[in-house]
């Protein structure tokens, strides 16, 4: 599949403050998840799986683990001469602020998107967790005729910041109002942040905010254009869950357990690609206990794990019970340690017999390489 007419661009750091307990040190993008992937690993995918060959990752600021994670884009076949993948270090002027909105970020890469040719431009963010299929978004954006295209999701409305939007649609999908979130878990048409529209109207769309002073907000710019252009919705009906702080993160890797959701988010047809990370496979002690876990390769067990999801290289000392626990890369949960609802991040070390817990409303998160 082929869509040279189309190029991607991914905002790496949009929402981090949703979990800052996890973004300290990173972006929202190169947030660990499931076992062996990392957030951003989704919108390359689902964009490399559309066909698209060129994408430009637009960060703000913690990008080394994210620049470390993508390397030149050979996982996602995003290494090439021309096109391919770019990352997009933010460029700061006295106009261009770098903790602002989209808006601002568009206008300190406006070089890149001047000089690409491609018709049409994918923006999405990297906090939704989903295998979407955006060959046919930009399918159904091309039919409709539409000036932008949103893809948006019936359900709960998360808990994100005020940067979501949510639509009012008329039957045939046009958008006739875009609103701010008001009660959160409401039944409602939100946005996933994944907007299709001709390069060249992007373009135009930033350059006229910045000469007019508008919002920093893309959202705001579009809304003062409704009356003027053609939005429409595109429904995701895909499974697809959207990290609005720590606890829906927690409740995003735990359905993983269920293979069903597996096969769903991982469907053969359309993969998710990561960094490859060779290791040896994981090791099972004689006393070990497991129940209901994903565990990647690389680990080594010896103690009882039940209901985890527990990344590459995680040991567990004889006698350490885990429950509940998302365990990140090379980290150790030492002997007699009791784990119950703990987000431990990368190169942790639990010693031995200390006992931690949250709830699975509020996770304990311990931050990476701690030694506790």
């Amino acid at each position: 599949m082929k869509n040279n007419n189309v190029m991607g661009v991914v905002f790496a750091n949009v929402n981090d403050d949703l979990i800052r307990e996890l973004t300290e040190v990173r972006s929202m993008a190169s947030v660990p998840f499931g076992g062996r992937y990392r957030m951003i690993d989704f919108s390359l995918s689902n964009l490399v799986n559309a066909g698209v060959s060129k994408v430009g990752i637009i960060p703000k600021y913690n990008y080394h683990s994210l620049m470390d994670h993508v390397g030149s884009g050979k996982p996602w076949d995003l290494d090439r001469k021309s096109g391919g993948l770019s990352i997009l270090p933010p460029y700061v002027n006295s106009e261009i602020s770098i903790d602002t909105g989209r808006i601002d970020s568009l206008s300190s890469v406006m070089s890149y998107l001047s000089k690409s040719k491609e018709n049409y431009i994918v923006l999405c963010d990297a906090d939704v967790v989903g295998n979407i299929d955006i060959s046919k978004m930009v399918d159904a954006h091309i039919e409709s005729k539409a000036d932008i295209t949103f893809a948006y999701k019936n359900g709960p409305l998360p808990k994100s910041n005020a940067n979501i939007m949510t639509f009012e649609m008329q039957d045939d999908g046009r958008i006739v109002k875009i609103r701010t979130p008001e009660n959160y878990g409401v039944i409602c048409d939100f946005s996933l942040d994944i907007i299709i529209m001709q390069r060249t109207l992007l373009i135009d769309l930033v350059k006229t905010a910045r000469e007019e002073n508008m919002s920093h907000r893309l959202r705001d710019v579009i809304s003062s254009k409704i009356d003027t252009l053609k939005l429409v919705g595109y429904e995701v009906k895909e499974f697809t869950l959207v990290i609005d702080g720590t606890d829906s993160y927690a409740n995003a890797n735990f359905a993983l357990l269920d293979p069903a959701v597996r096969a769903e988010l991982f469907a053969l047809e359309r993969p998710i690609y990561t960094k490859n990370r060779d290791d040896v496979p994981t090791r099972y002690g004689l006393e070990a206990k497991v129940s209901n876990s994903l565990i990647a390769d690389g680990c080594v067990i010896e103690g009882e794990v039940n209901d985890c999801v527990l990344f590459r290289g995680v040991k567990v000392e004889k006698g350490a019970k885990l429950s509940n626990c998302i365990i990140m890369q090379d980290s150790v949960v030492r002997s007699n340690a009791n784990l119950r609802c703990v987000i431990a991040d990368k190169n942790v070390e639990i010693t031995e017999g200390r006992e931690l817990s949250g709830a699975p409303t509020h996770y304990m998160t311990v931050r990476k390489s701690s030694k506790v």
